[in-house]
């Protein structure tokens, strides 16, 4: 039993990495961006770097999102076979 708990546990932090991952990578990247193009020219407005980081989640979300819809469903399968598994012993 523990080690479908192990299992199921290590499914999910996947899962959190595959969805989670792009949309962090492409915030830091715009982040970055926003912040040498701020330096370089002494603008300081918080909605600045407010903005690009949102249309860039908005886009991730847009471009990945059946990619994130399929990695939920195989999780949510995996999930609910380790429930009966578990069920059934």
């Amino acid at each position: 039993m523990d080690t479908i708990a192990a299992s199921a546990l290590r499914e999910c932090f996947i899962a959190i990495l595959k969805i989670g991952g792009p949309v962090m990578c492409a915030t830091l990247i715009i982040g970055l961006l926003v912040s040498v193009i701020q330096a370089v020219t002494q603008i300081n407005e918080a909605t600045l770097s407010f903005l690009p980081k949102v249309g860039v989640v908005v886009l991730v979300f847009f471009l990945l999102g059946p990619f994130f819809v399929e990695v939920m469903n195989i999780f949510s399968v995996r999930i609910f076979d380790h429930i009966v598994t578990v069920g059934g012993t």
